[in-house]
Parts: C-alpha cells; structure tokens; sequence
C-alpha cells in the first residue's frame, strides 16, 4: 500500500526556495499499479495531481495544492539490455544512482547536465541538458517511456508504439502523465578529457564558432563585471585515467568552487558595492587544468551554493549578440551580479517542447544568490533573449506565456492538441501549465 506522507507542516519547498505548495495529501507510491491507483483517487476527490522529484526547478511547474506524488520508491533500474544497449529506469531514481549503476556496468549515457541530483523523470520533463556539438539533452537519449496517464492507465510509447506521445512525452512537462519508467541509449563507458583554462571575454565570443566546431563538448562561464571567462573543453579520449588529485579536487571544486565561492556570495549580498572587486578575484581564482575520467565525474560537479537561476536557448548563430547585449546590459545598469553567466549548446533535435526543437541551440544562464534580489536583472536580461527569440528553460524562471510559446515552438500545437486528447479534464493542470499550455 502506497504511504502518505506530509512534509513540514504540510508545506513542501523547492530546492531554489523561491516555490512553496501546501498539498492537500502527499503520496509516496511503491509500485505503478499503486501510482495508477493514486491518480485515480484523485480525480474521484476532485484533487489535481503533480509528481515532484527533487525539486530542482524554479518554476512552480511541480507545484499543486491537490496530491503531490513523491516517486522516491519507484527508483532502481529494471534491466539493462546489452543488445540493443538500452537502460530501463524506475523514474524516481536519482540521476548520481544511476550514472553509478551504468559504471559499475561499464556503461554511461552519452550526455549528461552538470548536476545529478535530480530524479531522471524530472530532468527528463523539463528538458535537463549539458553542452555537445552533436549529442543532445537527456531526453534525446530516451528510447521509450512509460506514463500512467489521467484515467489510471499505463501507457507505453518509443518510436514504434504511441510515436506521437513519444514525440512529446519525453520532455512532457507533467501535462501528459506521470512517468513512471525511462528507457535510455547507453554505449559502453568512456573516458573523457577535461581541459579548463581562462580565456578572455572577447576572444571566446570571436573564437566561439571555432571552439564549439573542434571540441564534442564546449562550454564556458562569463563573470559579470569583467572581461574574463572560464572555458571547459571535454574530449573522448583513449586514457589513460588521470582524475583530479584528492587534495586538488577538494580545493577547485569544494574549496574554491563551494566554500570560498559561498562566503563571496554572502559578502556580496550584504556589501552589493563589492560585488564587481569579488568578480575580478573569483575570474582569476580558477587555474587551468587537464584532467581525464569517466563521464559523470567530468560533465557533472558539485552545487552546494542554492541560487535562482533563469536560462535561454537562442538559435546558436546569435549567440555572439546576445552575450555582448548582456554585456552592455550589466556594465550600464547598475546591477550587482555576483554569479557567473553559463553558457551551453545543443544540436537540433525532435522533441516537441525541447529548448532545441528543430533548431541549433545555445544556452544562456544567468543566476543570482539564493535570497538576494533577482527580478531587475532577470527581467532585463529576458528582455534580451526573448528579442532574439530565446525558449526559457521549462523548470528555470521565466514570464513567457502560451501566446509567446506559439510563436518560438512551430509544433506548439501538436502538443497542446495531445494534452486535449490524455488529459482532457486537466487533471495535471497547475498554475504554471495553465501559464505556459492555455487553459
């Protein structure tokens, strides 16, 4: 039997702190047919439904005041399937479990975010991405799926079977149904180089085209105030394993990147006036470095500073322009920006609410520190990625509606028209799909 359970007084909380819901009951099912069995609960009760995994989005697209569905129990990997080198997944797993499972198999996924904390369904559904010149998001790497949709049944889809809810449902946004197992592409485990240097603003945006054709993953972080970024290239490579030293990971990426980087923000959001001197220093603090390992310990790093974060995808060709309107966005008003801009691309791919949906993407990301006033700079800068027809990220902060979605998704509609067809009394509905779909 599945278990209810309340958080805190009820109220449940997201990661970034910025969402909060008081459900009416929080279920943890333990199997598909209890999950099946909640849905249909509900929709007696009169109850809207949500799932929520980690609660690493921004935006309230999890959040509900009917039942909130914890997967926590349905996480594991079903099989794994060495000839069509497939991977099922419950969809509650975390994504670090399961990219520790795959290795222990000698397996990995091709491409991953910088993060794993979160659950594989809720990365999947609001279209969780690292950075590749040829290899796509998470969901791209989905082969099949299944999803207890708003009448309590259990639908399977891949390319062959439902390809029309398969087309949509990997980055589904909760609208669909609950996804409840992901079946992913694998291919047997590799070794990454990992080569991180300092590059100055203007030449990465002058050399970016160039970076981004010779190197399978390119990204880099710009510090606001300054002219300086901090460049990642990440290479397949034949070995051998050369992992950053115990004492030097600590100090780059626990020390520096965490620790220091911590206290800088709690500085700048007590003395905003130190900000651009605390930039300098954080652009010059990180030395290059090389070093070589399996897959999840280059792409992924850990996040403990909590911050608010919006991200865009523009079409890649005007990324250069975007960046240097940003530029001259910070550098003119008077905003204090004390977290760097990441950048990301992602090859055209055939999702149908996927940020890089028939076209070649870039990604911008702006944050600020967790407490600290955030709407004037997201503003301005959404202002800027919306003129170059910029898709938010659908789980990062963001003010676009339906009527703007229309516009910058060409199969907007084919969407909305299968949300009418599995879900036509909106039993997945919130406020934020409300927003974002239409009524």
């Amino acid at each position: 039997m599945s278990t209810t359970v309340s958080a805190k007084n009820g109220t449940w909380r997201n990661w970034g702190g910025n969402v909060t819901a008081r459900p009416a009951r929080q279920v943890e099912p333990a199997s598909v047919a209890e999950l099946a069995a909640a849905v249909r609960a509900a929709a007696e009760d009169g109850l809207k439904v949500k799932a929520v995994g980690t609660g690493h989005s921004f935006t309230s697209i999890a959040a509900t005041d009917g039942v909130l569905i914890r997967p926590q129990l349905l996480a594991g990997i079903r099989g794994i399937d060495r000839d069509a080198m497939t991977v099922t997944v419950e969809a509650g797993t975390p994504l670090k479990r399961l990219n520790a499972a795959l290795a222990r198999e000698g397996l990995s996924l091709t491409n991953m975010g910088d993060i794993m904390e979160q659950t594989v369904s809720g990365a999947v559904s609001t279209g969780t991405h690292g950075t590749g010149r040829e290899s796509a998001s998470i969901a791209a790497q989905i082969r099949g799926l299944e999803l207890v949709t708003a009448d309590g049944s259990v639908l399977t889809c891949s390319e062959k079977e439902n390809p029309e809810v398969f087309a949509a449902a990997r980055i589904g946004l909760g609208a669909l149904g609950i996804v409840t197992a992901l079946t992913f592409a694998v291919e047997p485990l590799f070794l990454l180089t990992a080569r991180e240097e300092p590059m100055a603003f203007d030449r990465v945006l002058a050399e970016f085209d160039q970076l981004w054709a010779e190197n399978e993953h390119f990204e880099f972080y710009w510090f606001p105030h300054t002219g300086s970024t901090n460049t990642k290239r990440n290479n397949r490579s034949a070995g051998p394993e050369q992992p950053v030293g115990q004492l030097a990971g600590w100090f780059e990426d626990e020390f520096l990147s965490n620790g220091v980087f911590q206290v800088a923000q709690w500085v700048g959001r007590g003395a905003p006036a130190a900000i651009p001197a605390i930039a300098r220093m954080s652009s010059k603090a990180l030395s290059a470095r090389t070093y070589t390992d399996i897959p999840y310990k280059v792409f992924t790093s850990p996040r403990r500073v909590r911050f608010v974060e919006m991200e865009y995808a523009v079409p890649r060709a005007a990324l250069a322009d975007t960046l240097r309107e940003l530029k001259t966005m910070v550098d003119r008003s008077g905003l204090r920006v004390s977290f760097p801009v990441e950048v990301r691309t992602a090859p055209a791919d055939d999702i149908t609410l996927s940020t890089a949906s028939g076209r070649d993407s870039a990604y911008v990301a702006v944050h600020m520190f967790r407490g600290t006033p955030y709407h004037a700079y997201f503003t301005a800068a959404e202002r800027i990625f919306t003129a170059h027809e910029g898709r938010p990220h659908w789980g990062k902060v963001h003010t676009r509606d339906a009527e703007y979605f229309s516009r910058v998704y060409p199969r907007f509609g084919e969407f909305t028209a299968l949300r009418d067809r599995l879900d036509p009394e909106r039993l997945f509905q919130n406020d934020y799909l409300r927003r974002v779909l239409g009524a």
